[in-house]
Order: C-alpha cells, then structure tokens, then sequence
C-alpha cells in the first residue's frame, strides 16, 4: 500500500466521525456545525486534490502495519472535534468568525501553491521561485498550519494546538529542511533562499549588494 491511502481514509472518514461525534453526544450548536463543516470539507477536498494533483511523497509504498501507524497518526486530528462536542463548549462568533476566516485562507494558501507546484514541475522541472514560491519556500504548509490552528481554536482548548505543534516539529520541519537539502543542488538556490521564508513570507527581500556583503562575510 502507499502512504496516501491511510491519510485519505481518515481524510474521508472525518466528516462522518464529527457527525457521529455529534449524534452521540446530542450536540449540534453552532459551533459543532462550523467545525464539521470546515473540517468535513477539507477532508473532501483532500481527496479532490488528490485526485487531481497527487503530492509526490505520499505516493511511497509502505507496510500495512505501517500503514496503520500513519492512519492513527492524522486520526490524532480528531480530537480536537472530540474536545468541541464532548465538552459542549461553545465558541464566541467572534471567535467563530476569525476561525473561519484562518481556515479560508490556510485552504486557499495550501491547495493552491501545491497547484501550482505539481503543474508547474509537470510542465517545467526545477525551481520555482515565483507565484506563491516568491516569498516563502513553503507556502503549502504555512496553508495547513492555518487550517489546524482554526480547528484548534474553535475547541479553546490546548490539547490540538499541542498535537499540531509536534506534527509541525516532527513532520512539517524536517519536510522542509529536506526539501532545502535537495533544492541546494540549483545554482540559483542560495539566492532564493536569502529572499524568502523557510514557512512564513519574508516581506523585506535584501537587496543584491546585501547579499554580496553577507557572501563576503561569510
């Protein structure tokens, strides 16, 4: 099997494990429908996106039992679904309202640069250092890291912004430092990674003579 098919089962599972979620407990506040609805149709569009534009990584062959350990790990996700429902906390339409509007964007940041990734290097291998590469080498995960820290906040509770942060330290991070590593072998690479962000745009891009002064340096 391929580690893409244990994250898209529990990407597909999600909305029905939130529904069932909110049958047994008898909670359908507004809170709860939010939560399945942005958390619901981002597992759906998962697999949309993979679908349409496969990621590379998750198309390695894996053992089954490995495969399971993959599959508990996203389904970690689902506690913060599990805290919202069971605790019947019921978030501010403030807070409502700013989860919705992070979700937005981290889905909008996330399915779209991994667009423009795929297609671009389907077409075009080599780097990318423009569109929503220009500033940050990975907008793609500055995307999913928005996604779940709106599902965080709408628990108020700790618990999924602490299962976040260890994805973002064991996962996230070395995903990206190894992607620096292969992306070093362009000519071009120094460069780029002087002008943009390892997760979050950098916004003052150095000029050439910075640069040339920080090379002299070094």
């Amino acid at each position: 099997m391929k580690a893409k098919h244990a994250i898209n089962l529990s990407k597909g599972l999600t909305f029905w494990v939130i529904l069932g979620l909110m049958i047994l407990y008898q909670n359908f506040t507004l809170g709860c429908w939010i939560y399945l609805a942005l958390h619901g149709t981002y597992g759906f569009l998962w697999l949309l996106k993979d679908r349409i534009y496969p990621d590379k990584q998750w198309e390695q062959e894996i053992s089954i039992i490995q495969g399971f350990v993959v599959f508990g790990l996203v389904c970690l996700y689902w506690i913060a679904p599990f805290i919202l429902i069971s605790s019947g906390t019921i978030p501010s339409l403030p807070l409502v309202a700013a989860a919705i509007c992070l979700n937005i964007l981290g889905v909008f940041l996330h399915f779209t640069s991994d667009a423009q990734k795929y297609f671009t290097l389907k077409y075009q291998p080599g780097l990318i250092t423009e569109g929503f590469f220009a500033r940050c080498r990975n907008t793609n995960y500055l995307g999913e890291i928005f996604i779940y820290s709106a599902f965080a906040m709408l628990t108020q509770h700790w618990l999924p912004f602490l299962i976040l942060g260890g994805f973002i330290i064991t996962i996230f991070i070395p995903n990206m430092l190894k992607k620096d590593k292969s992306l070093s072998r362009y000519p071009e690479f120094t460069d780029y990674k002087h002008r943009s962000g390892l997760v979050f745009p950098q916004l003052f891009v150095p000029r050439p003579t910075d640069l040339e002064e920080k090379k002299s340096a070094i």
